[in-house]
């Protein structure tokens, strides 16, 4: 049975859980390109609006499960190169589920043992997504289907050829672009309220008395036309 600690745990995993694992997944990145002199390399945390950009981080304002590596360029190409970047996030997390599950089997960390099962339980979750090899979202493969490429066929065969891991200067630029829409969303909203303030709507009082104005002149006519009507008929008679 689903109870208040379960949904507690759901939180705290949401919300605490996953984007730390999601962010040691993208510094294993990070740790290997390194070592093959990466160029502007950048981890992006969350998404949207930029709260701040400090050395290679880029911290954004929404939800910050959704984050990423970027570089540009590495100086040492080479397959070997490509298979240790692609490798690295597996590596990461493998080696830090197996550095926490050593720690409980030595008795430390016996204080948090459900939270830090939980934890080993999502980093071999992503483990297990990103090792074994199959294509994901658009046809695009995920890191374990670029390594089996790589080392059968020494390159990409997949018919999905975006790249895996963004370029920073493109993350760059397509955030200006997006920052341009916003800004331009604003302005017209802002617009929007203007023309409102401008025209402000009628009391219920005063589009009442103009309704009742509205009656009244329809009324008047009639009866002019009604009167009119009996004269001209009156004449006849008398003419005749």
């Amino acid at each position: 049975m689903f109870g208040i600690s379960d949904l507690i745990a759901l939180v705290i995993s949401a919300f605490i859980i996953l984007p730390v694992v999601l962010f040691i997944r993208e510094f294993g990145y990070l740790s290997v390109t390194l070592l093959f002199g990466v160029k502007n390399p950048r981890i992006t945390v969350g998404s949207g609006p930029r709260i701040f950009k400090f050395w290679i981080f880029d911290i954004r304002k929404y939800y910050h499960l959704y984050s990423w590596f970027s570089f540009d360029d590495i100086k040492r190409k080479s397959n070997f190169s490509y298979i240790m970047i692609y490798a690295a996030p597996i590596l990461t997390n493998i080696i830090v589920a197996l550095a926490l599950n050593t720690l409980i089997a030595n008795g430390f960390l016996q204080d948090q043992l459900r939270f830090w099962d939980r934890f080993i339980f999502y980093v071999f979750f992503y483990v297990l997504f990103d090792a074994v090899p199959m294509l994901v979202t658009n046809g695009k493969p995920n890191n374990g289907m670029i390594i089996y490429e790589l080392i059968r066929y020494g390159k990409r065969v997949d018919y999905n050829k975006d790249d895996i891991i963004p370029s920073t200067t493109q993350v760059d630029e397509e955030y200006e672009e997006e920052m341009k829409k916003i800004e331009k969303m604003h302005e017209e909203i802002e617009h929007l309220k203007a023309d409102n303030d401008e025209e402000p709507t009628p009391e219920p009082q005063v589009v009442g008395n103009e309704i009742h104005e509205d009656f009244k002149e329809t009324a008047e006519t009639e009866a002019k036309e009604e009167l009119a009507k009996e004269q001209k008929e009156n004449e006849k008679k008398e003419g005749t």
